[in-house]
Protein backbone atom coordinates (compact mmCIF):
# COMPACT_ATOMS: atom_id res chain seq x y z
CA UNK A 1 0.00 0.00 0.00
CA UNK A 2 2.72 2.23 1.30
CA UNK A 3 4.73 1.28 -1.87
CA UNK A 4 1.81 1.94 -4.35
CA UNK A 5 1.11 5.52 -2.37
CA UNK A 6 4.64 6.13 -2.97
CA UNK A 7 4.20 5.48 -7.49
CA UNK A 8 1.55 7.71 -7.26
CA UNK A 9 3.29 10.41 -5.77
CA UNK A 10 6.22 10.14 -8.25
CA UNK A 11 3.73 10.05 -11.25
CA UNK A 12 2.06 13.01 -9.63
CA UNK A 13 5.07 15.30 -9.25
CA UNK A 14 7.20 14.32 -11.87
CA UNK A 15 5.08 15.07 -14.70
CA UNK A 16 3.95 17.90 -12.91
CA UNK A 17 7.32 19.70 -12.01
CA UNK A 18 8.10 18.86 -15.78
CA UNK A 19 4.74 20.55 -17.31
CA UNK A 20 5.48 23.85 -15.05
CA UNK A 21 9.35 24.04 -15.99
CA UNK A 22 8.11 23.62 -19.75
CA UNK A 23 5.00 26.50 -19.62
CA UNK A 24 5.88 28.94 -16.57
CA UNK A 25 9.33 28.79 -15.83
CA UNK A 26 11.31 32.10 -18.38
CA UNK A 27 14.99 30.69 -20.04
CA UNK A 28 17.71 32.84 -21.27
CA UNK A 29 18.19 31.38 -24.70
CA UNK A 30 19.83 33.01 -28.04
CA UNK A 31 19.96 36.27 -26.01
CA UNK A 32 16.31 36.72 -24.90
CA UNK A 33 13.75 35.33 -22.64
CA UNK A 34 11.19 32.90 -23.45
CA UNK A 35 9.45 29.79 -22.00
CA UNK A 36 10.62 26.22 -23.03
CA UNK A 37 7.83 25.52 -25.08
CA UNK A 38 8.53 28.54 -27.42
CA UNK A 39 12.03 27.36 -27.56
CA UNK A 40 11.21 23.65 -29.14
CA UNK A 41 8.39 25.56 -31.51
CA UNK A 42 10.68 27.92 -32.79
CA UNK A 43 12.82 24.87 -33.62
CA UNK A 44 10.54 23.36 -35.30
CA UNK A 45 9.39 26.26 -37.22
CA UNK A 46 12.65 27.06 -38.27
CA UNK A 47 13.37 23.66 -39.69
CA UNK A 48 10.41 23.14 -41.36
CA UNK A 49 9.64 26.87 -42.07
CA UNK A 50 9.02 26.65 -45.77
CA UNK A 51 5.85 24.33 -45.67
CA UNK A 52 4.15 26.22 -42.62
CA UNK A 53 1.96 28.80 -45.30
CA UNK A 54 0.91 25.25 -47.01
CA UNK A 55 0.24 23.92 -43.64
CA UNK A 56 -2.38 26.48 -42.52
CA UNK A 57 -4.24 27.01 -45.73
CA UNK A 58 -4.38 23.41 -45.81
CA UNK A 59 -5.77 22.97 -41.67
CA UNK A 60 -7.50 26.62 -42.38
CA UNK A 61 -9.84 24.64 -46.00
CA UNK A 62 -10.24 21.53 -44.05
CA UNK A 63 -11.99 23.27 -40.89
CA UNK A 64 -14.37 25.53 -43.25
CA UNK A 65 -15.23 21.89 -45.66
CA UNK A 66 -16.15 20.22 -42.52
CA UNK A 67 -17.68 22.09 -40.87
CA UNK A 68 -20.41 22.97 -44.00
CA UNK A 69 -20.84 19.46 -43.86
CA UNK A 70 -21.37 19.10 -40.28
CA UNK A 71 -24.71 21.02 -41.26
CA UNK A 72 -26.01 18.26 -42.20
CA UNK A 73 -25.07 16.18 -39.30
CA UNK A 74 -23.49 13.20 -41.27
CA UNK A 75 -23.33 9.64 -38.95
CA UNK A 76 -19.52 10.43 -40.02
CA UNK A 77 -19.03 13.63 -38.07
CA UNK A 78 -21.75 13.22 -35.41
CA UNK A 79 -20.31 9.39 -34.69
CA UNK A 80 -16.93 10.27 -34.32
CA UNK A 81 -16.35 12.22 -30.75
CA UNK A 82 -12.98 13.80 -31.99
CA UNK A 83 -14.50 15.31 -35.43
CA UNK A 84 -18.10 15.91 -33.65
CA UNK A 85 -16.41 17.92 -30.90
CA UNK A 86 -13.98 19.77 -33.47
CA UNK A 87 -16.38 21.01 -36.33
CA UNK A 88 -20.08 20.67 -35.10
CA UNK A 89 -20.32 24.36 -34.58
CA UNK A 90 -23.02 26.72 -34.75
CA UNK A 91 -23.49 28.67 -38.06
CA UNK A 92 -22.07 31.87 -36.97
CA UNK A 93 -19.01 29.70 -36.26
CA UNK A 94 -19.32 28.11 -39.73
CA UNK A 95 -18.95 31.71 -41.31
CA UNK A 96 -16.54 32.92 -39.81
CA UNK A 97 -14.38 29.59 -40.95
CA UNK A 98 -15.48 30.01 -43.93
CA UNK A 99 -14.19 33.44 -44.61
CA UNK A 100 -10.76 32.70 -42.96
CA UNK A 101 -10.21 29.52 -45.86
CA UNK A 102 -11.41 32.08 -48.19
CA UNK A 103 -9.04 34.79 -46.63
CA UNK A 104 -6.14 32.48 -46.76
CA UNK A 105 -6.72 31.45 -50.11
CA UNK A 106 -6.96 34.67 -51.31
CA UNK A 107 -3.41 35.70 -49.81
CA UNK A 108 -2.10 32.49 -50.28
CA UNK A 109 -1.95 32.88 -54.02
CA UNK A 110 -1.55 36.55 -53.83
CA UNK A 111 -4.57 37.88 -55.27
CA UNK A 112 -4.14 41.99 -55.65
CA UNK A 113 -1.14 41.50 -53.15
CA UNK A 114 1.71 43.42 -54.28
CA UNK A 115 2.18 47.19 -52.92
CA UNK A 116 1.69 48.40 -56.63
CA UNK A 117 -2.08 46.81 -56.51
CA UNK A 118 -5.50 48.38 -55.94
CA UNK A 119 -8.64 47.17 -55.69
CA UNK A 120 -11.19 46.17 -53.31
CA UNK A 121 -9.38 42.39 -52.21
CA UNK A 122 -6.04 44.16 -51.85
CA UNK A 123 -7.31 45.31 -48.52
CA UNK A 124 -7.69 41.86 -47.74
CA UNK A 125 -4.45 40.04 -49.01
CA UNK A 126 -1.63 43.17 -48.28
CA UNK A 127 1.26 42.79 -46.20
CA UNK A 128 -0.93 44.53 -43.55
CA UNK A 129 -3.45 42.51 -43.35
CA UNK A 130 -3.75 39.06 -44.67
CA UNK A 131 0.31 38.80 -45.17
CA UNK A 132 0.97 39.61 -41.64
CA UNK A 133 -1.69 37.24 -40.64
CA UNK A 134 -0.93 34.10 -42.59
CA UNK A 135 2.86 34.97 -42.67
CA UNK A 136 4.26 36.62 -39.01
CA UNK A 137 1.14 34.74 -36.72
CA UNK A 138 -0.45 32.01 -38.24
CA UNK A 139 2.68 30.21 -39.05
CA UNK A 140 3.90 31.28 -35.26
CA UNK A 141 0.61 29.48 -33.72
CA UNK A 142 0.43 26.23 -35.83
CA UNK A 143 3.56 25.11 -34.18
CA UNK A 144 2.91 26.80 -30.99
CA UNK A 145 -0.57 24.76 -30.54
CA UNK A 146 0.71 21.49 -32.23
CA UNK A 147 3.64 21.84 -29.43
CA UNK A 148 1.44 23.07 -26.77
CA UNK A 149 -1.45 20.82 -27.05
CA UNK A 150 1.00 17.87 -26.91
CA UNK A 151 2.22 18.74 -23.99
CA UNK A 152 -0.64 20.43 -21.90
CA UNK A 153 -1.51 16.84 -20.64
CA UNK A 154 1.62 17.69 -18.24
CA UNK A 155 -0.57 20.06 -16.24
CA UNK A 156 -3.78 18.84 -16.67
CA UNK A 157 -3.98 15.11 -16.33
CA UNK A 158 -1.72 14.28 -13.28
CA UNK A 159 -3.05 15.61 -10.16
CA UNK A 160 -1.62 19.84 -10.23
CA UNK A 161 -4.90 21.58 -10.81
CA UNK A 162 -6.12 19.41 -8.03
CA UNK A 163 -3.80 20.17 -6.00
CA UNK A 164 -3.64 23.66 -6.89
CA UNK A 165 -7.00 24.12 -6.71
CA UNK A 166 -7.61 22.64 -3.56
CA UNK A 167 -4.75 25.49 -2.11
CA UNK A 168 -6.04 27.94 -3.79
CA UNK A 169 -9.81 28.61 -3.39
CA UNK A 170 -9.82 30.19 -0.19
CA UNK A 171 -7.45 33.02 -2.24
CA UNK A 172 -8.94 32.84 -6.07
CA UNK A 173 -12.52 32.84 -5.02
CA UNK A 174 -12.92 35.66 -2.81
CA UNK A 175 -10.57 38.01 -5.32
CA UNK A 176 -11.71 37.14 -8.33
CA UNK A 177 -14.29 34.70 -8.60
CA UNK A 178 -13.08 31.74 -9.85
CA UNK A 179 -11.69 28.68 -8.79
CA UNK A 180 -8.86 27.49 -7.03
CA UNK A 181 -7.20 25.92 -9.82
CA UNK A 182 -7.59 28.60 -12.15
CA UNK A 183 -4.35 29.59 -10.79
CA UNK A 184 -2.34 27.24 -12.88
CA UNK A 185 -4.05 28.90 -15.73
CA UNK A 186 -3.16 32.46 -14.57
CA UNK A 187 0.77 31.46 -13.75
CA UNK A 188 0.76 29.93 -17.25
CA UNK A 189 -0.67 33.00 -18.53
CA UNK A 190 1.69 35.76 -16.32
CA UNK A 191 4.62 33.67 -16.28
CA UNK A 192 4.82 31.57 -19.57
CA UNK A 193 2.40 33.13 -22.58
CA UNK A 194 -0.87 33.49 -22.62
CA UNK A 195 -1.75 31.91 -25.61
CA UNK A 196 -1.17 28.82 -23.37
CA UNK A 197 -2.86 30.05 -20.79
CA UNK A 198 -5.98 30.50 -22.99
CA UNK A 199 -5.45 26.88 -24.90
CA UNK A 200 -5.58 25.54 -20.62
CA UNK A 201 -8.92 27.50 -19.77
CA UNK A 202 -10.20 26.37 -23.00
CA UNK A 203 -9.43 22.58 -22.29
CA UNK A 204 -11.24 22.98 -18.95
CA UNK A 205 -14.28 25.14 -19.68
CA UNK A 206 -14.97 22.38 -22.21
CA UNK A 207 -14.36 19.51 -19.88
CA UNK A 208 -16.72 21.21 -17.28
CA UNK A 209 -14.44 22.18 -14.73
CA UNK A 210 -14.87 26.36 -15.38
CA UNK A 211 -18.31 27.58 -16.28
CA UNK A 212 -19.24 30.19 -18.83
CA UNK A 213 -18.72 33.31 -16.93
CA UNK A 214 -15.72 31.62 -14.60
CA UNK A 215 -13.75 30.99 -17.98
CA UNK A 216 -14.65 34.20 -19.55
CA UNK A 217 -12.90 36.07 -16.46
CA UNK A 218 -9.86 33.71 -16.53
CA UNK A 219 -9.74 34.20 -20.34
CA UNK A 220 -10.10 38.07 -20.22
CA UNK A 221 -7.94 38.80 -17.35
CA UNK A 222 -5.09 37.01 -16.96
CA UNK A 223 -3.96 36.54 -20.68
CA UNK A 224 -3.06 39.86 -21.53
CA UNK A 225 0.55 40.32 -20.84
CA UNK A 226 3.10 37.57 -19.90
CA UNK A 227 6.74 38.13 -18.91
CA UNK A 228 8.12 37.23 -21.83
CA UNK A 229 5.89 39.46 -24.18
CA UNK A 230 6.49 42.59 -21.10
CA UNK A 231 10.51 41.64 -21.87
CA UNK A 232 9.67 42.09 -26.10
CA UNK A 233 8.37 45.39 -25.46
CA UNK A 234 11.29 46.69 -23.54
CA UNK A 235 13.55 45.12 -25.47
CA UNK A 236 11.86 47.09 -28.28
CA UNK A 237 12.14 50.56 -26.77
CA UNK A 238 15.48 49.45 -25.45
CA UNK A 239 14.49 49.78 -21.82
CA UNK A 240 14.95 46.42 -20.43
CA UNK A 241 16.83 48.03 -17.31
CA UNK A 242 13.30 49.13 -15.65
CA UNK A 243 12.13 45.71 -16.21
CA UNK A 244 11.38 45.08 -12.47
CA UNK A 245 9.98 48.27 -11.67
CA UNK A 246 7.77 47.78 -15.35
CA UNK A 247 6.77 44.46 -14.94
CA UNK A 248 5.75 44.94 -10.98
CA UNK A 249 3.27 47.62 -12.33
CA UNK A 250 2.30 45.37 -14.70
CA UNK A 251 1.42 42.90 -12.04
CA UNK A 252 0.08 45.41 -9.87
CA UNK A 253 -2.35 46.89 -12.86
CA UNK A 254 -3.43 43.21 -13.56
CA UNK A 255 -4.11 42.23 -10.03
CA UNK A 256 -6.54 45.25 -9.61
CA UNK A 257 -8.35 44.37 -13.04
CA UNK A 258 -8.64 40.87 -12.10
CA UNK A 259 -10.54 41.85 -8.75
CA UNK A 260 -12.96 44.68 -10.21
CA UNK A 261 -13.61 43.00 -14.31
CA UNK A 262 -15.31 40.04 -12.49
CA UNK A 263 -17.83 42.72 -10.42
CA UNK A 264 -18.51 44.91 -13.54
CA UNK A 265 -20.68 44.48 -17.29
CA UNK A 266 -19.95 42.30 -18.80
CA UNK A 267 -18.16 39.89 -16.86
CA UNK A 268 -20.79 40.13 -14.12
CA UNK A 269 -23.75 39.29 -16.12
CA UNK A 270 -22.46 36.12 -17.89
CA UNK A 271 -24.50 33.10 -16.51
CA UNK A 272 -22.64 30.22 -14.71
CA UNK A 273 -23.22 27.56 -17.10
CA UNK A 274 -21.30 24.37 -17.30
CA UNK A 275 -20.70 22.95 -21.18
CA UNK A 276 -20.50 19.48 -19.37
CA UNK A 277 -22.35 19.02 -15.54
CA UNK A 278 -21.31 17.41 -13.00
CA UNK A 279 -17.08 17.80 -13.26
CA UNK A 280 -16.36 21.02 -10.88
CA UNK A 281 -14.68 20.31 -7.89
CA UNK A 282 -15.81 21.08 -4.86
CA UNK A 283 -14.17 24.17 -3.37
CA UNK A 284 -15.24 23.15 0.22
CA UNK A 285 -12.61 20.72 2.75
CA UNK A 286 -14.31 17.60 3.81
CA UNK A 287 -14.13 17.33 7.69
CA UNK A 288 -11.97 13.80 7.43
CA UNK A 289 -8.92 16.13 6.20
CA UNK A 290 -6.89 18.27 8.51
CA UNK A 291 -5.35 21.04 5.57
CA UNK A 292 -6.02 22.50 2.00
CA UNK A 293 -2.69 20.90 1.41
CA UNK A 294 -3.26 17.20 2.56
CA UNK A 295 -7.18 17.26 1.17
CA UNK A 296 -5.33 18.40 -2.70
CA UNK A 297 -2.71 16.12 -2.07
CA UNK A 298 -5.46 13.34 -1.69
CA UNK A 299 -7.13 14.85 -4.92
CA UNK A 300 -4.10 14.61 -6.82
CA UNK A 301 -3.25 11.15 -6.01
CA UNK A 302 -7.33 10.12 -6.95
CA UNK A 303 -6.38 12.24 -10.33
CA UNK A 304 -3.23 10.38 -11.03
CA UNK A 305 -4.55 6.67 -10.45
CA UNK A 306 -7.05 7.15 -13.16
CA UNK A 307 -4.76 7.64 -15.91
CA UNK A 308 -3.72 5.50 -18.42
CA UNK A 309 -1.09 5.69 -18.74
CA UNK A 310 1.21 7.19 -22.40
CA UNK A 311 -1.41 6.25 -24.50
CA UNK A 312 -3.88 8.26 -22.64
CA UNK A 313 -1.41 11.26 -22.39
CA UNK A 314 -1.03 11.07 -26.58
CA UNK A 315 -4.79 10.55 -26.78
CA UNK A 316 -5.60 14.01 -25.12
CA UNK A 317 -2.33 15.77 -26.45
CA UNK A 318 -3.53 15.03 -29.68
CA UNK A 319 -7.00 15.72 -29.10
CA UNK A 320 -5.64 19.33 -27.57
CA UNK A 321 -4.16 20.12 -31.03
CA UNK A 322 -6.06 19.35 -33.38
CA UNK A 323 -9.09 21.39 -31.18
CA UNK A 324 -6.40 24.15 -31.49
CA UNK A 325 -5.59 23.89 -35.04
CA UNK A 326 -9.28 23.63 -36.59
CA UNK A 327 -11.14 25.18 -34.62
CA UNK A 328 -8.75 28.66 -33.35
CA UNK A 329 -6.59 29.01 -36.78
CA UNK A 330 -9.75 29.61 -39.01
CA UNK A 331 -10.82 31.88 -36.52
CA UNK A 332 -7.63 33.78 -36.57
CA UNK A 333 -7.39 34.31 -39.81
CA UNK A 334 -10.80 35.29 -40.53
CA UNK A 335 -11.57 38.26 -37.06
CA UNK A 336 -7.80 38.99 -37.34
CA UNK A 337 -7.48 40.05 -41.50
CA UNK A 338 -10.71 41.78 -40.60
CA UNK A 339 -9.62 43.50 -37.66
CA UNK A 340 -6.47 44.98 -39.78
CA UNK A 341 -8.60 46.02 -42.38
CA UNK A 342 -10.63 48.25 -40.40
CA UNK A 343 -7.05 49.29 -38.40
CA UNK A 344 -5.35 50.11 -42.00
CA UNK A 345 -8.35 51.00 -44.62
CA UNK A 346 -11.41 52.42 -42.69
CA UNK A 347 -11.28 55.75 -40.38
CA UNK A 348 -13.08 53.39 -37.31
CA UNK A 349 -10.38 53.84 -34.99
CA UNK A 350 -9.81 57.95 -35.92
CA UNK A 351 -13.82 57.93 -34.79
CA UNK A 352 -13.26 55.83 -31.59
CA UNK A 353 -10.41 58.51 -30.88
CA UNK A 354 -12.68 61.28 -30.88
CA UNK A 355 -14.39 61.64 -27.77
CA UNK A 356 -10.42 62.09 -26.43
CA UNK A 357 -10.34 65.01 -28.38
CA UNK A 358 -11.72 67.65 -25.91
CA UNK A 359 -9.16 66.32 -23.39
CA UNK A 360 -6.62 67.26 -26.13
CA UNK A 361 -8.02 70.25 -26.43
CA UNK A 362 -8.90 71.42 -23.04
CA UNK A 363 -5.15 70.00 -21.53
CA UNK A 364 -2.58 71.03 -24.32
CA UNK A 365 -0.46 68.06 -23.84
CA UNK A 366 3.00 69.30 -25.49
CA UNK A 367 2.99 65.91 -26.59
CA UNK A 368 0.96 62.41 -26.95
CA UNK A 369 2.61 59.37 -27.83
CA UNK A 370 1.69 56.22 -29.07
CA UNK A 371 2.97 52.80 -30.89
CA UNK A 372 2.63 49.04 -30.70
CA UNK A 373 5.66 46.59 -30.84
CA UNK A 374 4.36 45.08 -33.76
CA UNK A 375 6.47 46.51 -36.56
CA UNK A 376 4.71 44.81 -39.35
CA UNK A 377 1.89 47.05 -38.79
CA UNK A 378 1.29 51.07 -38.19
CA UNK A 379 4.05 52.21 -40.21
CA UNK A 380 1.57 53.75 -42.47
CA UNK A 381 0.39 55.94 -39.60
CA UNK A 382 1.97 59.32 -40.35
CA UNK A 383 4.81 59.55 -37.91
CA UNK A 384 4.11 62.93 -36.72
CA UNK A 385 0.93 65.43 -36.87
CA UNK A 386 -0.28 68.27 -35.18
CA UNK A 387 -3.05 69.20 -33.72
CA UNK A 388 -3.53 72.33 -31.92
CA UNK A 389 -0.53 72.55 -29.19
CA UNK A 390 -0.36 68.99 -29.18
CA UNK A 391 2.15 66.95 -31.01
CA UNK A 392 1.18 63.73 -31.77
CA UNK A 393 3.78 60.95 -32.43
CA UNK A 394 3.39 57.29 -34.19
CA UNK A 395 6.28 55.70 -32.11
CA UNK A 396 5.80 52.15 -34.26
CA UNK A 397 8.93 50.35 -33.57
CA UNK A 398 10.78 53.78 -31.69
CA UNK A 399 11.23 56.94 -32.14
CA UNK A 400 13.71 59.10 -30.98
CA UNK A 401 12.07 62.69 -29.23
CA UNK A 402 14.48 65.61 -29.29
CA UNK A 403 13.59 67.63 -25.90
Amino acid sequence: MEKNKSNLMAKFLVPSIVGIVLFMIPVKFDGSWTIAVKILADMIGNAIGGILPVLCVGIVTVSAIMSVLSLAKPKFITEHPLLKDTFSVGPIWVVIRVLGAIFIWLTFLGVQAGDEATGFLHMFTSADTGGFVLGDLLTVLVIIFAIAGLLLPLLLDFGLLEFVGALLTKVMRPLFKIPGRAAVDCFTSWIGDGTLGVMLTCNQYEGGYYSAREASVIATTFSAVSITFSIVVLQQVDLMEYFGLYYLIICLIGIVCAIICPRIPPLSLKKDDYLVEGNAMSESIPPQYHSSVEYGKALALERVSKNQGIGQFLQNGLKNAVGMWFGVLPSVMAIGTIALVLANYTPIFEILGKPFLPLLERYQPRYLIHGHVHTEYGHAIPRVLQRGGTTIINACERYTLEL
